[in-house]
Order: C-alpha cells, then sequence, then structure tokens
C-alpha cells in the first residue's frame, strides 16, 4: 500500500503588492479561488505518483483540483474539504496599518499560529485532529485502492505526514520544486 502526498502549483495571483493585515484577508480569499499555473514540464516523481495512483483526491480549493488535473488529465477526482490548507489567523488589531507583502504576511502570521495565536481559524490543536482524521481517510482509501495520492496544500501534507509516520507508515520525500513536491509513504509491520 502507498499514500502519495503532492502540493499544488504555483497559484495564478501573482499580486505582490504590499497591503494592511485586512487586505491580506481579501488576498488570500482570491488566493484559494484562483487556479494555477500550467508548467511546460512537471516533476516526474510526482507524475510517476500520480499516474499509478488507483484513487487521486484532493482538498475542493480550485489550486488543488486544477493541480490534479494538470498532472493527469484522464484521471477521476475525489474532493473533500478535509483536505483543505490550515488557515492563517487574522489579525483584529490591524497592526497600525502596517503594510507587509503577501508572502510576509503569511510568514508573521504562520509563526503566530504556530505560537497559539488562531483568531477567527481553527488553532494548530484543531487542526492536527482534522490531519489526524485525514491521515485514517487515505489509510481506508489505501485499503481499499492499495495506491492513493493527495494534491492538496504544504502546511497541511506536512501535518497529514506527521500523523502517518505516527501510525507506522514510512515516507520517503522528494522534493524538486517548492511546488509539485511529493512525499510518498508505505506501510510497513
Amino acid at each position: 500500500m502507498e499514500i502519495s502526498l503532492i502540493r499544488h502549483g504555483k497559484s495564478l495571483l501573482t499580486e505582490n503588492d504590499k497591503i494592511t493585515s485586512l487586505e491580506f484577508k481579501k488576498w488570500v480569499e482570491k488566493y484559494d479561488y484562483n487556479g494555477v499555473f500550467e508548467e511546460s514540464t512537471y516533476p516526474s516523481t510526482t507524475l510517476e505518483k500520480i499516474a499509478t495512483a488507483n484513487v487521486v483526491i484532493t482538498s475542493d480549493l480550485n489550486r488543488a483540483v486544477e493541480s490534479a488535473r494538470l498532472l493527469n488529465p484522464v484521471t477521476e477526482i475525489i474532493t473533500d474539504p478535509l483536505f483543505r490548507e490550515t488557515e492563517l489567523p487574522s489579525n483584529a488589531s490591524q497592526l497600525f496599518n502596517v503594510k507587509l507583502k503577501p508572502s510576509i504576511w503569511a510568514i508573521v502570521l504562520r509563526i503566530l499560529w504556530f505560537s497559539g495565536y488562531s483568531n477567527e481559524c481553527e488553532s494548530l490543536n484543531q487542526a492536527k485532529f482534522r490531519a489526524n482524521k485525514a491521515s485514517q481517510q487515505l489509510i481506508d482509501y489505501a485499503n481499499e485502492y492499495k495506491s492513493v495520492a493527495l494534491v492538496g496544500h504544504g502546511f497541511f501534507n506536512m501535518l497529514i505526514a506527521k500523523e502517518l509516520r505516527k501510525k507506522g507508515w514510512k515516507g520517503t520525500r522528494k522534493r524538486d520544486a517548492k511546488h509539485w513536491n511529493c512525499m510518498s509513504f508505505s506501510l510497513f509491520n
């Protein structure tokens, strides 16, 4: 049995102007709505894993669904919101209207989230609970289909990977690029 975790492709949203935290919340909504760039080539390991999977699962966000379709246009996809990316907290104080690039806001808010701040989003503990549930769902699919590929998101895939390891699955990571990278897990008793 094998479970492959694949990160979605690069978002079509390329806006990178400095924005306030309130504007960042709207930027994230656009990021979630947009799809991904079609690349001229994809990592060979990622293509192999999605081509040989007997079932392909994605989150219900466009960037995951479109990534799966780009990697294998003929495969059937099961979409499930369980596999969505972990959210970033909102900043109620607006940080005095400080303006930062979206990538910097993402880092600042992710650090705050890892530190326990989860205003208007699931907490790290809630995300770990959801990752445990998601890992079990993937194991159930692997028991039924033998080979499973999830096209998901960076942080949530990382949390799922930790849960799979806790459950006895051994993983290898092939990092060909920031996007499209793949981790594969097998169960060894």
